[in-house]
């Protein structure tokens, strides 16, 4: 498609709003504005498919975040937004469409053209084939042990909804997530397995991809090590105990695979969760919760789609990155979730957030003369109150928070969720409202901005939905940044230089290498 967006910083409204914040932005005062206006709670806060959403302790007023809107518009974002639900291929430097929105639309859904329709009963039909799949590894009681190998996306959202839905997880099944390449990792975990019990899934689009692919034929020789065989007609055949997650059928036979699911070149990885790579999720809760899953991600989708920008809170969320990255040049942003079981959102956020948006250019290759994506990072509460937190009260850095709670406690130890929501609200209010004290050690100056997302309980609904208001915010940002977020060109080099290095350490060899990395591979080559 023909990327029709104005970058933000050429249009009337950025003019607008750097004179607003030197005007009113830089000496903003949360407590003089809740003094000052009864009903701003009521203003900056609002319910989205099932998250509720608290913006009114950030620094903004109701002129800021009128010319944010007026910067979208300006944007075009509306129309990259439609665009995007069109099928169309916003994703101009790989020249494709990104349509992750589909893998949860409703099988009898209207849709906006005949390439969309044509695409979602191929959806449907990969997803019947998926569910029903993971219904019978959920039925075999003599495989109790699920690995999944992949990295990136294909790992990373997974393993945040499994942990997640922990509460939901079929007793006899464990999940396990492998994706670094160091052996540490799948050695340390293949010791507590038995082959005959164990089923492996490889994730990888190309199977190709270098580190999942290494940790994959190091699993297989383990596998034949402990009895397995290649023969696909033996009991415990290398074909019954391996599925792979991947368009590259052929190369999974050749690996030993016979049973494959696959997935669209418009599945980012970062985005995959809901395709053909949750086949772990659905073994692990069961397809009617995956399906509730989709649905609850399906929810935001249309909320996204069809909300007034005033009231989209993904669109809200996306501004106020914006009007932080780029006015308050505020450099980072922590996710701290009180909840044990979205322990993973903040490394998941972190490839969902600065591998989209971590560009120094824009959609056309032409250098942004701004910031963006911040630098995303976070622990769960209450741990992070007793190792960060210090800084955010105290230290010269403004740092906006982002608070998750459930209204609901989970299964276990039910009577502990008061303490931690008292904590949670607590350390919201203690960085608005700061404290007095004539000894400086003492003193907390407030004034500092979070955001509190609640969702009612933590199931699979919400928890689709909390994640499709971060894909969607992440967009938001993105195209008025006027940057594609659909690809990942910085992921490439590493892995580039990594094949030639490799076969370095083994010989020694450094001609035509820097002086700083010859001299550490002779230092590694050393003992």
């Amino acid at each position: 498609m023909t990327d029709t967006r104005t970058r933000c910083d050429r249009t009337p409204a950025w003019g607008l709003l750097q004179d607003h914040y030197e005007r009113m932005g830089r000496g903003f005062d949360l407590r003089g504005a809740f003094a000052s206006d009864a009903q701003r709670f009521a203003r900056f806060s609002q319910q989205a498919p099932h998250v509720f959403a608290d913006l009114s302790k950030n620094l903004i007023d109701a002129r800021a975040e009128e010319l944010l809107l007026q910067l979208a518009r300006e944007s075009g974002l509306e129309a990259y937004r439609d665009a995007m639900f069109a099928g169309e291929a916003i994703n101009n430097t790989e020249e494709r469409a990104v349509m992750h929105w589909l893998l949860r639309t409703p099988r009898d859904a209207q849709t906006p053209n005949a390439t969309v329709a044509a695409g979602l009963q191929e959806v449907h039909g990969t997803l019947d084939t998926m569910l029903a799949l993971a219904e019978r590894v959920r039925a075999d009681d003599a495989i109790t042990d699920i690995v999944n190998i992949g990295i990136g996306g294909s790992d990373l959202g997974p393993s945040v909804v499994v942990k997640a839905l922990e509460d939901l997880r079929h007793p006899g099944k464990r999940l396990h997530f492998i994706s670094n390449v160091d052996g540490m990792e799948l050695g340390t975990m293949l010791r507590q397995l038995r082959p005959e019990n164990t089923l492996f899934l490889i994730a990888s689009k190309t199977f190709t991809t270098a580190e999942t692919m290494t940790n994959a034929h190091a699993a297989r020789r383990w596998f034949v090590e402990h009895g397995g065989s290649d023969d696909r007609a033996a009991p415990l055949s290398l074909s019954r105990h391996f599925y792979a997650l991947t368009t590259n059928i052929e190369a999974a036979r050749t690996f030993g695979i016979d049973t494959t699911l696959g997935f669209w070149d418009w599945v980012g990885g970062r985005y995959s969760l809901w395709s053909a790579i949750g086949l772990p999720i659905a073994i692990a809760i069961g397809a009617e919760r995956f399906r509730a899953l989709l649905a609850g991600a399906h929810a935001m989708d249309e909320h996204f789609r069809s909300a007034p920008l005033a009231q989209n809170l993904p669109v809200r969320l996306g501004l106020l990155d914006v009007w932080y990255r780029n006015f308050h040049g505020f450099t980072s942003r922590s996710v701290a979730p009180y909840s044990h079981g979205l322990r993973r959102l903040p490394a998941y956020l972190q490839q969902l957030e600065m591998e989209s948006n971590g560009k120094g250019v824009d959609a056309r290759g032409e250098t942004l003369p701004f910031a963006t994506s911040p630098v995303i990072w976070g622990e769960p509460g209450t741990n992070g109150q007793h190792a960060f937190f210090q800084m955010i009260h105290q230290g010269p850095d403004i740092v906006p928070v982002e608070f998750i709670a459930l209204r609901e406690a989970g299964r276990d130890l039910a009577d502990q969720h008061p303490r931690l929501l008292a904590n949670a609200l607590a350390q919201a209010k203690a960085l608005m409202l700061g404290r007095a004290n004539d000894d400086g050690h003492k003193r907390f100056t407030g004034n500092r901005p979070s955001t509190f997302l609640v969702l009612e309980r933590l199931d699979p609904a919400s928890l689709g939905a909390l994640v499709a208001l971060y894909e969607h915010r992440v967009f938001v940002s993105g195209a008025v940044w006027g940057i594609n977020s659909f690809d990942q060109w910085g992921v490439e080099l590493g892995k580039v230089l990594a094949k030639d290095l490799e076969p370095r350490l083994a010989s020694g060899a450094t001609e035509g290498m820097d002086a700083s990395t010859a001299g550490l591979v002779a230092h590694l080559r050393a003992g």
